[in-house]
């Protein structure tokens, strides 16, 4: 991480914030999307930060190229007491799904449950966000949207399926929350771009060439070949990557009418998303169900590991501890997202947030 400069999260969600004002977006919805794509920088998930901003169609590129509305009519076209399908109107997927989120907990509030499936929406960052929202209201959350194709099914020859992440999160007594974030490929799109930046290689269980070989080239799985299925082979079960991509799809997708991954468009992004709220006391007393959670994290934290391993790792525990470091110390960026973010500071006419003076361990 020698090269690596590290910036402030208030540093870096100020200059979010104001570029996308610069694309018309209102203060308050670039205020909040700034704020998400920043949060995923600070749990370690740089590949739906703000590496982001400048280069993908959901965000300042869809903008100039008319892709993305930057005030958007968010509404609820259809709802019962506790379901409701929400239009993004093609707006940031970090402002539509907030509030869609938002509508999933208040009606859970009102009915012990909501569920709420989105369309017309963009790429709206670290899917964990959505489903941590409903933690402080004894909630479980649910959280997931589909992708355009990148990922082949079993046996299959051709992109069909989205990465297609699930996230779902849930209330502890003390100590981070449990927060599972996953894609339903091997490996997240991102992960690809984060190895290419720090010249890194990547295993050959990750993607394959355009014969299906696994295959270790980025360049050539991206341009011919795909990503694989969590679980990347046949026999290590990735059928069951793909199943689950598909319920990805069905929730996000098909309930929503927007249609599965096969109808999205790469260049134009526009998807779907599901989202959902669960009370916690609709089942049982809040305090009990925390008290067992403790419980249950807690024995997996301290089960016994194999030779060489210091620790067992619950979901959520790398992406909390990452953030305590990256408040503390800044926010590493890759030479390669500085230098955008210094092209898009000269272009957009703003003061490029400056870095934090090196230290030991940056």
């Amino acid at each position: 991480m020698s090269d690596q400069q590290r910036f402030s999260a208030a540093g870096l969600s100020d200059f979010v914030d104001q570029a996308l004002q610069r694309m018309d977006v209102p203060p308050d919805d670039a205020r909040l999307a700034a704020k998400i794509l920043v949060e995923a920088d600070l749990m370690g998930i740089e590949s739906h930060g703000v590496a982001h901003l400048m280069v993908h169609p959901s965000y300042v590129l869809g903008f100039k190229q008319g892709l993305v509305n930057p005030r958007p009519d968010i509404r609820v076209v259809h709802e019962t007491p506790s379901t409701a399908l929400v239009d993004g109107d093609g707006g940031l997927g970090a402002v539509v799904g907030y509030r869609a989120m938002s509508i999933a907990i208040q009606k859970a509030g009102e009915c012990g449950m909501g569920m709420v499936a989105v369309t017309r929406s963009r790429h709206y960052g670290a899917a964990g966000y959505y489903a941590l929202m409903a933690v402080p209201h004894d909630m479980i959350g649910l959280a997931t949207t589909n992708s355009p194709p990148l990922v082949a099914p079993t046996f299959g020859r051709g992109r069909m399926l989205g990465t297609n992440p699930i996230a779902v999160a849930a209330p502890v007594a003390s100590g981070y929350p449990f927060l599972l974030d996953m894609a339903t490929s091997a490996a997240a799109h991102g992960k690809f771009e984060i190895a290419r930046k720090e010249g890194k290689p990547i295993p050959p269980t990750w993607g394959a060439d355009e014969e299906g070989n696994p295959s270790t080239d980025i360049t050539r799985i991206m341009s011919k070949g795909w990503l694989l299925p969590l679980g990347s082979t046949p026999e290590a079960a990735s059928y069951k990557g793909y199943d689950l991509a598909m319920v990805v799809d069905i929730l996000s997708g098909v309930l929503p009418g927007l249609g599965y991954s096969l109808h999205i468009d790469y260049i134009k992004h526009e998807v779907g998303h599901f989202f959902g709220a669960l009370r916690v006391d609709g089942f049982r007393p809040v305090d009990e169900f925390k008290a067992m959670m403790d419980e249950m994290l807690q024995a997996f934290r301290s089960a016994p590991t194999v030779a060489g391993e210091e620790r067992v790792l619950v979901a959520g525990q790398r992406e909390f501890e990452a953030r305590e470091e990256r408040l503390a110390k800044g926010i590493p960026l890759h030479p390669p997202v500085v230098s955008m973010l210094k092209r898009l500071a000269d272009e957009l006419g703003l003061a490029m947030p400056e870095a934090l003076p090196a230290g030991p361990s940056s």
